[in-house]
């Protein structure tokens, strides 16, 4: 499954991170209760009963060892695991796995939760036997989950409570159609229990300077992943896209990126011809090409050697109109040297996933 690297990304983070002396962790436990989202009419008919599940997360604290945990205000980082019911047998039930980072505010009260990993679903489409699931193409699904919760650590002797928010995302990036994916907004509450007592920790905190004096930079990557047509049956295909683009970096946290994109998409070709054939009132006449060219400007989120990616593009080749002239493009980057990385990144028009990418590139 595609995804599976961004675990993998995420579990490589974790064991440098685990480098530090400081072994303080907590565990904590959360119940949620909400609602499926309506992201897309073509989901309406899912939207039948409200979802709930639990979140169990496994949080390793910093302190300060590093640049980047000074940086980001001391995060945690760990792993948690997510079960989700949606109280309709069409959709069945997803178990996921991820990797997450956990960021505080307010005097650490507060904190917000990101996790990127792979989940399980019991009862994905199926043309004979569950047709209505066009959420869910495959068993195996990319999944991200987003936490925003209020907090209080050590509140009695070891044990703390919290309480939020919560969106918990599937999908599977369009490896199989259909692909609808869904998004379930939730509210939650829970209880932490930490193995040491954190009432008065110890952070370093250096002076640091923010100022990183970089030239601008040449970035050239190479992308390609699998996706399939949103018509059935017209096949999985392989696809490759090739990135060319200028960054500045303007502070240790953040750089901004400007380029273009070349796509090279069998799927819409073989899209093309299906519609010329099976609805010519569409005006398709299948000679359409189905390569395109896009530029882009982008922002890059450093977290030591692992960046958070986000561009948006506009298609200046569109020979075929499919989802609109315009593309977003996120995703996570590695940094192996100061000029070699590797990309895992979700492309998509508007809440349309169109594939993902994996990617491989030198900065230089």
């Amino acid at each position: 499954m595609s995804r599976i690297a961004f675990l993998v990304v995420f579990l490589t983070t974790s064991f440098v991170f685990s480098q530090e002396k400081n072994k303080d962790f907590f565990v904590d436990a959360n119940y949620f209760y909400g609602t499926i989202l309506r992201h897309n009419k073509d989901i309406s008919h899912l939207v039948k009963a409200h979802p709930d599940g639990f979140i169990i997360g496994f949080n390793r604290k910093t302190y300060g060892a590093e640049r980047w945990q000074q940086e980001y205000n001391y995060p945690d980082w760990g792993f948690s695991f997510v079960h989700q019911n949606a109280h309709y047998d069409v959709l069945g039930e997803n178990y996921g796995l991820y990797g997450h980072f956990n960021f505080y505010f307010l005097k650490r009260n507060l904190f917000f939760r990101i996790g990127q990993g792979i989940a399980y679903n019991t009862n994905p489409f199926d043309l004979e036997t569950n047709f209505k699931n066009n959420a869910y193409g495959t068993r195996l699904l990319s999944s991200t989950y987003l936490m925003l919760n209020y907090n209080k650590q050590n509140l009695f002797k070891n044990f703390g409570v919290q309480a939020g928010i919560a969106l918990v995302h599937y999908s599977n990036g369009n490896f199989k159609a259909p692909n609808s994916s869904t998004n379930a907004f939730t509210l939650n509450v829970g209880v932490q229990y930490s193995v040491a007592d954190e009432r008065n920790p110890e952070y370093i905190s250096d002076s640091l300077s923010n100022k990183i004096t970089e030239p601008i930079k040449y970035n050239f990557v190479l992308r390609g992943g699998l996706n399939e047509s949103d018509y059935l049956n017209l096949g999985q295909h392989p696809f490759f896209v090739v990135s060319a683009f200028a960054d500045k970096r303007l502070s240790y946290k953040s750089t901004i990126q400007l380029g273009a994109d070349f796509f090279y998409l069998p799927f819409l070709k073989k899209e093309i011809e299906y519609l010329s054939v099976a609805f010519p009132s569409f005006g398709v006449k299948g000679d359409e090409d189905f390569k395109r060219v896009g530029i882009f400007a982008g922002h890059e989120l450093r977290i030591n050697q692992l960046a958070v990616v986000s561009q948006a593009g506009y298609y200046v080749y569109y020979p075929y109109d499919f989802e609109g002239r315009t593309y977003f493009r996120a995703g996570l980057k590695y940094y192996f040297t100061d000029k070699l990385f590797t990309a895992i990144t979700l492309k998509s028009h508007g809440a349309k996933v169109e594939g993902v990418e994996f990617g491989v590139g030198i900065r230089i």
